[in-house]
C-alpha cells in the first residue's frame, strides 16, 4: 500500500482508511486483505499527490510536510495492526528501492 498524506488528513482519516484498506475486496475471488490475512507493506509516497497540470515540472505542494505525514502514515500502520493486519514498513523519507508486481493491469487508488 503506497500512503500519501495531504494537509487535511488527520487521525480519524487514518484510521477510515486502515479500515477501507483491510476490507477492500481487491484480491482473487472477491476478497480482502481480512478475509485472507494477506500481509500488508506499507509505504509513503508523497509523489502520490504530484500534480502537473501546469508547466514541465511537478510540484508536490498537495503533499503534506514529513513533521504532518510521518504520524500521520504511521497511525495508517497502527490502525491495521489494531484491526489484525501484520503489517510491514519501510522508513520513512528514506531513499528506497522499492519494487511493485501488480497482478494483470491493476491499481486502486483509495481515498476517504
Amino acid at each position: 500500500m503506497l500512503v500519501g498524506v495531504t494537509h487535511d488528513d488527520t487521525a480519524a482519516k487514518a484510521a477510515q482508511l486502515a479500515r477501507k484498506l483491510w476490507s477492500v475486496r481487491i484480491l482473487h475471488g472477491e476478497k480482502s486483505c481480512s478475509d485472507t490475512g494477506a500481509p500488508l507493506l506499507v509505504i509513503s509516497q508523497f509523489t502520490l499527490y504530484g500534480d502537473a497540470r501546469k508547466g514541465r515540472r511537478p510540484t508536490w505542494s498537495g503533499a503534506a510536510p514529513g513533521e504532518i505525514a510521518e504520524p500521520l502514515v504511521d497511525e495508517v500502520v497502527a490502525q491495521l495492526r489494531a484491526l489484525g493486519a501484520e503489517v510491514e514498513t519501510g522508513v520513512f523519507g528514506a531513499d528506497m528501492k522499492v519494487s511493485l508486481t501488480n497482478d494483470g493491469p491493476f491499481t486502486v487508488s483509495v481515498e476517504v
